[in-house]
């Protein structure tokens, strides 16, 4: 993702350099926030706050590996201090239209590409029932794809409760789309 080289760079105060580490990082940061948020605005503001935290604070990387981690740590952190502050849990209800057009989106063969505003319907539908952390967890481990040891890394929970969020949060979205789809 991130050369070394570049870090360096950027801890001498190198802003040309820190543009590369925005334009390789951001959309790894914008894809966990706006499918944990699902508002693409939101997720962007979100962004900018997480590269200006690393531009303050890269003088801690110590890896090109640890890179990854710490901007998905950053990013997630960010998501969860903006859903405190606003008190976000679900801010969608799924009725019947909704579901509807998951349905319909989800099975069309209009469109083989989704796009952010769709995807972010569906993300919303499912997964309104879930508590912060269980979204947050799915969202890494099953969007993003990020192993159990990373997620245990960004978010400060054991594997344990990383494994425990995950089960919860499969079985309420699989009892979700069984009752409605």
């Amino acid at each position: 993702m991130i050369e070394l080289e570049l870090i360096e760079e950027c801890r001498k105060g190198d802003f040309r350099n820190f543009r590369k580490v925005v334009a390789s990082a951001s959309p790894f940061a914008f894809s966990v926030a706006f499918r944990i948020l699902g508002d693409e605005d939101i997720a962007k503001d979100i962004v900018q706050e997480t590269m200006v935290t690393i531009w303050r604070k890269i003088g801690n990387i110590k890896s090109k590996e640890a890179f990854k981690t710490w901007l998905y740590r950053i990013t997630y952190n960010k998501c969860c201090d903006y859903l405190r502050k606003k008190k976000v849990n679900a801010e969608v209800r799924a009725d019947e239209k909704g579901w509807k057009f998951i349905s319909d989106t989800v099975f069309s063969e209009r469109n083989p590409e989704l796009e952010n505003k769709e995807i972010a319907m569906i993300i919303k539908v499912l997964t309104e029932r879930l508590s912060p952390r269980q979204k947050a967890v799915f969202v890494m481990c099953d969007l993003e794809e990020l192993s159990h040891e990373e997620i245990s890394e960004i978010t400060g929970m054991s594997k344990r409760n990383i494994k425990a969020n995950l089960h919860f949060a499969r079985k309420r979205i699989g009892e979700m789309v069984e009752r409605y789809i």
